[in-house]
């Protein structure tokens, strides 16, 4: 299982993960759900208890990697796949995110 940390402005905000079997699920933190001025990082991740799951990476995340050169820049130096965006996600999304959202990888 691979995961990371959601936060927004370096405050909790969930954890996202891949399974074994390749499905992701997104769960926001009791906290933050506790909290009157939490909002939902997307209209498609509504705040809730219950877990979101899905065969594919959100479109929300999927939007916070880099494309093009870059991309293939991020993937070299990382030594990951092309096509393994989950593990990009954690490993590159820490700093210099577009909004205020960033992902810490959960070793």
């Amino acid at each position: 299982m691979q995961e990371g940390n959601v936060l927004r402005n370096k405050k909790q905000v969930g954890v996202i993960r891949r399974n074994d079997e390749g499905v992701y699920s997104f769960q926001y933190d009791e906290h933050y759900l506790l909290d009157k001025e939490s909002k939902p990082i997307s209209v498609n991740l509504p705040l809730q208890k219950e877990v979101f799951q899905s065969a594919y990476l959100f479109p929300f995340f999927y939007q916070l990697l880099a494309e093009g050169s870059l991309k293939e820049l991020q993937c070299k130096e990382h030594k990951i796949d092309v096509d393994d965006d989950f593990s990009r996600l954690l490993k590159t999304a820490k700093d210099d995110t577009i909004g205020s959202i960033t992902i810490e990888e959960i070793k």
